[in-house]
């Protein structure tokens, strides 16, 4: 989730120490690597950059001397290329003469470079933000003045994204969005952009919110923008943002869960475009079809990601796969392991003890090793034969929210092209999931009361939807501290539906494909005087037997988990939040665990 910063001022002036703030300022959103750019009125170009925590890079690297007229700062996560100096952005073109950086993911980043090769240009690195100055670039060499060729650059460049470019000889920078967020501020004597507001604040309250579609140019005293579609110009009067810095470092939201679990529609619209372009998507589909033995293997969420892939699978794909938590993996396979199994080994930092030592023990019986990780360049990563990055950016709330649904999802395109079905459905996840957010949240704010004074709770499910209640109850318990277990509904009649008395309140996770064997397990629980609370498309069935239904929009059987998720997170963190609890920290737990 990478951080962009652009700054104009009239004259030559240091400017490191302001870029070096704004990164800082940027930092939360999570990143790997940093670089700085300034460009002199003399037409030089100063970059500095390296893989590190800014403070660091900075110092060792002295962004403090640098002097110019125009900078920009990037924060990396990466995404495309793994991290390393010659990656880190911001990025020259082959000439030298312009700089720029961007913020998001060019999905057609591998043809766009091949392209660039074939047509003599310099790329330097893998990175996705390289493809963006050589894609305007390729249109300076046709002889376009810098507006004209962002305006062509954006038709080639597939994707969410914004980016910043600056040009020797120009006292402006030029920036564009499609996508990823772009915001102007205007101050006394400079102007500035940025990817978010915490980087903007400090410096001025003046600020100018950029749509998709348009080209913002910066001069030190002006913002002009311009249309992508005609290059006509648009006006849009500065507004005086009042927003405090902690608001604004979480998008606006009282917690970083709360932000997270609205930024799940954009992150699986980034994987899905990641997907349909990675390299690495066939061969991991090839391996997984000729496995002797197919294991999913994962630790708390990403197990529960591993219990839906499996599912996938066996109904997709016919393809038995087996998932197991990391540790029981060693204990009850590693001595049949051999060449010719496989396993998928998901972990969101890339750094979990427990799925590494999985590895270890795997890779020592010859194990064909994949990844489904978030961070690249995390040992997992480089431990991996393949992997697939998950497209999430920085998560900083504690329980993950965005990595367990681009989790879900990844495994549901895997399972589609194992099976050799089309991935059309992929493309309908982001909106249905947007679709549901808006939904549901009133939904769960009316239902989260009957929660309160229970400290014992179910949330079950079947199928498909049997790991969602297992995800759903891992929630609940993180940030509530109630005791929730996760269950096959099946399951709750052969001892746990004792618990239930008057107005205990239990919850159903129900597919489409399942329905009246989850109406059985709601009649077990209303007529002992117990509240069946039900997440479910609508159904008259459910209606007539359920007492409270949470209704998602109609998905079908494969897309209705990801949906059911949603309203079981917000129920946790608005559960949590009545409770008194800080749902981004709760006590005891760690984001990643690095111990055994």
């Amino acid at each position: 989730m990478c951080g962009i910063f652009g700054i104009v001022v009239e004259r030559d002036r240091p400017l490191g120490g302001i870029l070096t703030e704004a990164g800082r300022r940027l930092s939360y959103r999570g990143y790997d690597s940093v670089g700085c750019a300034v460009l002199d009125e003399a037409g030089g170009i100063d970059l500095r950059k390296d893989v590190g925590k800014v403070d660091a890079v900075a110092a060792r690297l002295g962004f403090d001397e640098m002097t110019g007229s125009r900078g920009i700062v990037q924060l990396r996560w990466a995404t495309f290329g793994a991290p390393s100096r010659l990656n880190a952005q911001p990025h020259l073109d082959s000439e030298g003469s312009m700089v720029g950086a961007h913020n998001g993911n060019v999905v057609n980043n591998v043809e766009l470079r091949r392209q660039f090769e074939a047509e003599g240009m310099e790329v330097r690195s893998t990175n996705d933000g390289e493809s963006c100055v050589h894609a305007v670039e390729r249109y300076v060499r046709r002889g376009l003045a810098l507006p004209e060729a962002i305006r062509h650059a954006y038709a080639d460049l597939d994707g969410d994204y914004a980016f910043v470019v600056g040009r020797v000889g120009e006292a402006r920078l030029y920036a564009l969005k499609k996508g990823s967020g772009l915001v102007v501020g205007l101050g006394d004597g400079f102007t500035c952009l940025s990817s978010d507001l915490p980087s903007i604040l400090p410096l001025t309250r003046r600020i100018v919110r950029v749509r998709d579609g348009e080209i913002v140019i910066l001069s030190h005293d002006a913002v002009e923008i311009l249309s992508v579609a005609d290059g006509g110009p648009i006006e849009r009067a500065p507004e005086e943002d009042s927003t405090s810095m902690e608001a604004a470092q979480k998008g606006g939201f009282p917690h970083y869960m709360l932000k997270e679990i609205h930024e799940q529609p954009k992150a699986a619209q980034d994987l899905v475009h990641l997907l349909a372009v990675s390299p690495h998507v066939a061969p991991m589909v090839e391996a997984m079809w000729n496995a002797r033995q197919l294991y999913l293997v994962g630790c708390g969420t990403s197990y529960h990601a591993c219990l839906l892939g499996s599912v996938y699978l066996g109904r997709l794909a016919r393809r038995a796969a087996i998932p197991v938590l990391a540790p029981q993996f060693i204990a009850q396979y590693g001595p049949a392991l051999g060449p010719a199994d496989v396993g998928i080994f998901v972990s969101q930092s890339g750094e979990t003890k427990d799925v590494l030592n999985a590895v270890e023990v795997a890779r020592g019986h010859g194990m064909r090793i994949l990844g489904l990780v978030n961070v690249l360049g995390s040992t997992l990563t480089r431990e991996s034969e393949r992997y697939l990055p998950l497209a999430c950016g920085y998560e900083i709330s504690v329980p993950a929210t965005k990595t367990f649904i681009n989790q879900a999802l990844a495994f549901l395109a895997l399972a589609l092209r194992t099976g050799r079905h089309p991935a059309d459905l992929l493309e309908q996840a982001p909106r249905l999931l947007q679709e549901t957010l808006d939904a549901v949240e009133p939904q769960v704010l009316a239902i989260e009361p009957a929660l309160a004074g229970h400290d014992d709770l179910y949330v079950l499910g079947y199928g498909l939807t049997y790991p969602i209640a297992l995800e759903g109850a891992l929630k609940l318990k993180e940030v509530t501290y109630a005791h929730c277990e996760g269950m096959l509904s099946t399951e709750f009649k052969h001892g746990p539906l004792s618990a239930v008395t008057q107005n205990y309140p239990v919850l159903f996770v129900a597919g489409p494909d399942d329905v009246p064997l989850l109406v059985s397990g709601i009649n077990e629980t209303t007529c002992r005087g117990g509240r069946a609370i039900t997440v479910a498309e609508e159904d008259p069935r459910l209606e007539v037997n359920a007492d409270d239904l949470i209704l998602l929009p109609r998905a079908g059987a494969l897309l209705n988990p990801l949906l059911a998720t949603l309203p079981l997170q917000l129920l946790a963190y608005h559960h949590g939040v009545a409770r008194g609890h800080d749902p981004d920290f709760p006590r005891n737990l760690s984001k990643t665990l690095t111990v055994d």
